[in-house]
């Protein structure tokens, strides 16, 4: 089990500074699943799917999405994590709406580009997605 650290950032939505649960860095000796091992106990979790009918939300072992939830004390903070064939960047919100934005826009680029399975009827950007592809599948929590 991994052990929480903590980084500050600025969040993307509000550009204030935060602390948050930092996400943990490849350690280049294993594959994403070794890397979605590292999650557990620092805040993280890997993401699966997306989208009304919980379409991938990446392309596992090289495409992984992660969320992280935590509150300061000005309120909660959504995070949404990548790790991309072994490099890693996390972004941070105020707002769960902006936060699932990016995510959406993320899933989107990752299906546009036939990277991972989405909708078989993509429209020409991610903000026309419906409203129900823009959020988590029903029923996955973190």
């Amino acid at each position: 089990m991994s052990v929480a650290t903590l980084n500050s950032t600025r969040t993307a939505d509000t550009g204030e500074t935060v602390t948050v649960p930092g996400l943990p860095a490849d350690d280049r000796t294993g594959d994403g699943y070794d890397w979605m091992e590292t999650l557990a106990g620092t805040g993280w979790a890997a993401l699966p799917s997306w989208g009304s009918d919980g379409w991938d939300a990446g392309a596992w072992p090289l495409i992984i999405l992660a969320v992280a939830r935590t509150r300061d004390g000005n309120g909660e903070l959504f995070g949404y994590g990548t790790y991309v064939e072994g490099d890693t960047s996390a972004h941070w919100f105020r707002t769960q709406a902006a936060c699932f934005e990016a995510i959406t826009a993320e899933v989107f680029f990752h299906w546009q580009m036939g990277q991972s399975d989405g909708p078989a009827d993509l429209p020409a950007t991610a903000a026309e997605l419906p409203a129900a592809d823009r959020k988590p599948y029903p029923g996955w929590t973190h």
